[in-house]
């Protein structure tokens, strides 16, 4: 019975030891085995992945965070089981990184993506290293893995951006990206190159594609900010529950889905500036959180009680009318106030007329060196049709029909399609229906703010300031059910 426990000796040595001897082996061996637990248990309440292969490679441990990550873990050959866990795009890097090490009996390190059990990606630093015995010899290797998905979430959207700059942006800018020497648009750059020296909020207001995003960026780079990190959120794009993650980040299983914690826009944007696009589109509990970050400088990720410091500038943008919004009882004053210290208003771009053959000598350079096109001259006409139309989209819908204008030019004269230029400057109309729809709009508003109550102290009327029955009238007049508004 004492010969079948010992399969690792030497059995022709047994009969030769004397009692103490095998004793003292026995022991030895029960030391060793009981260390080795209790190394696993260390292992086991580390929070990055541990894991231990044998000298040939095979995994002989892996810790509890590994396993929790991974889920059950296949006994296969090493490189069938890196396979199945690593990105298809970093496994032949990291084979080789692992390759050299056991050649060359070093530590080694690489950056690779770790498939988890949910099948979801995501970014770790692998360190293997090799564990010697008292003559040198290799009897081990000890991996890690640490998260870094943070890290390269944070490096690959500034690489984002700056590629996306870099398409914007030509070295013929007239000031830093902004294109166009009119006096309206002189008259805003210089505005902004004194509040660029500040620390100060800044507000810009303007219509849909006048370029208010290019603004916040010349802003930060003439800053003392400019060497920090400038980080964009499209309040408008982010669906409503899950803002508040995104601007102050989330603990692990903070809500449904929270596999692990992320770090927010504030923290990226950490010495730097944060450009917070849309902002009347917030909702109201969001409107909260950010004005006490504005306050006080500190905030919360969602799930946690911890309070981070913050060092960021804010620079907020809208297209719509925040203090209409106020009235409607959709914008906190209090935000308004705090987020409206400069406010910077950028010219819709037929009022800055000057500008726009600049702005199409300036696209079609952009475009037609990126299509391997040479374009000499505009066509006089479509020149005109430019010129004249009113561009209700600005910069942004200008640059589309250049730049779709480029992709169809087969000669050395640019021209533009007369039907993408059809509509007409029809003042009136437009305007009245606008006027309506954002009548409608601010009654809806307040209806919903009101739980569909029109009159009394807390009723809608009072909040717009018109009497009862001539808001009654216009709900009327505009179609709007107000029972849908109200409480159930």
């Amino acid at each position: 019975m004492l010969e079948s426990g010992l399969t690792s000796y030497d059995q022709a040595q047994i009969p030769v030891m004397d009692a103490r001897a095998l004793d003292q082996l026995i022991a030895d061996d029960l030391s060793a085995c009981e260390h080795a637990r209790h190394i696993e248990q260390i292992m086991d309440v580390v929070p990055q992945h541990m894991f231990i292969l044998e000298a040939d490679g095979s995994l002989s441990f892996a810790n509890r965070a590994a396993r929790e990550y991974l889920g059950p873990i296949e006994d296969v050959l090493p490189t069938e089981r890196l396979a199945k866990i690593i990105h298809p795009e970093d496994l032949d890097a990291l084979l080789e990184t692992y390759r050299d090490a056991f050649a060359h009996a070093i530590p080694v390190e690489a950056e690779a993506r770790v498939r988890n059990k949910d099948g979801q990606y995501g970014w770790f630093l692998h360190h293997l290293i090799p564990l010697r015995d008292e003559q040198g010899e290799i009897v081990r290797w000890c991996g890690t893995r640490i998260d870094i998905e943070a890290l390269k979430g944070s490096e690959g959207l500034t690489q984002r951006e700056n590629l996306a700059l870099r398409e914007e942006i030509d070295t013929i800018s007239m000031f830093e990206e902004i294109v166009g020497t009119s006096p309206r648009l002189k008259a805003v750059l210089e505005r902004v190159t004194k509040v660029a020296r500040t620390d100060s909020t800044v507000l810009i207001t303007g219509e849909t594609g006048t370029g208010k995003e290019l603004i916040a960026r010349a802003i930060h780079r003439r800053s003392d900010r400019a060497n920090g990190p400038f980080v964009s959120v499209n309040c408008a794009a982010i669906p409503r529950d899950l803002i508040a993650s995104e601007l102050f980040g989330h603990e692990k299983g903070a809500f449904t889905g929270a596999l692990q914690r992320r770090l927010g826009r504030f923290e990226l944007a950490e010495g730097g500036t944060l450009f917070l696009d849309e902002i009347g589109e917030l909702p109201a509990e969001t409107q909260v959180a950010l004005l006490r970050v504005l306050q006080e400088r500190e905030f919360q990720r969602v799930g946690s009680n911890l309070t981070i410091k913050t060092n960021v500038r804010v620079i907020a943008a809208t297209h719509r009318d925040l203090p209409a919004a106020i009235d409607a009882g959709t914008f906190r004053s209090d935000l308004f106030y705090r987020i409206n210290v400069f406010p910077l208003e950028i010219p819709a771009l037929r009022e800055r007329k000057e500008d726009i053959q600049l702005l199409i000598e300036y696209f079609i350079h952009c475009y037609a060196s990126k299509a391997g096109k040479i374009i000499k001259r505009v066509d006089k006409k479509s020149l005109d049709r430019l010129q004249s139309y009113p561009w209700p989209g600005n910069i942004r819908e200008l640059q589309n029909v250049i730049e779709r204008s480029v992709i169809l030019c087969d000669t050395e004269t640019f021209s533009v399609d007369q039907s993408w230029l059809t509509r007409e400057a029809k003042p009136s109309q437009p305007l009245q229906q606008e006027m309506i729809s954002a009548e409608k709009e601010r009654i809806e508003a307040a209806l919903a703010n009101c739980k569909g109550r029109v009159s009394g102290p807390n009723g809608a009327a009072t909040k717009l300031g018109l009497p009862p029955s001539t808001l009654d009238s216009k709900i009327r007049a505009l179609g709007i059910d107000k029972r849908r508004f109200q409480a159930n």
